[in-house]
């Protein structure tokens, strides 16, 4: 079932580095064992985010500046591989409100916005710029305002 549509999103960004973020990294497959989606923000980037011994690696989502992030800023191709509902129910889960990256799977498109999770295409050189302004101050809020087709910091 969808959700109403959100006309705006307002939050802190964080910036997840890489090309073609596959939904196995979003939300690794062993953890798609619940039946429900109410665990599985704590298992969003998982493999990437802790080494094998479960110790914390140098992740963005590891960063104490970025604890609050609800927007995220990706490059391109973000949520390709498979189809599974779980890699945005992941990031809803985690606290993600909004995507904004150079372009997304059609699959996980669809199903972000299902959620009300507004996904948004901008060109590198924006994300690059607002990447920069979320680095030098990670208190910076990040606005997707849908009704008027917008990124605003």
């Amino acid at each position: 079932m969808a959700l109403d549509p959100v006309p705006s999103v307002t939050g802190r960004a964080v910036f997840i580095p890489g090309a073609d973020i596959d939904t196995d990294r979003i939300i690794p497959a062993r953890f798609m064992k619940c039946v429900t989606f109410d665990g599985l923000g704590e298992f969003a980037f998982y493999d990437v985010r802790f080494d094998e011994h479960g110790n914390k690696t140098q992740h963005p989502l590891n960063d104490p500046r970025f604890a609050d992030a609800s927007i995220l800023l990706a490059g391109v191709n973000f949520g390709c591989g498979s189809s599974r509902e779980h890699a945005p129910q992941s990031l809803r889960k985690y606290g993600f409100n909004g995507v904004i990256a150079e372009s997304f799977a059609e699959i996980f498109y669809g199903n972000s916005t299902t959620l009300a999770m507004p996904c948004v295409m901008a060109s590198e050189s924006d994300i690059s710029a607002i990447r920069v302004e979320v680095e030098a101050n990670p208190a910076t809020e990040v606005t997707i305002d849908v009704t008027a087709l917008k990124v605003r910091t």
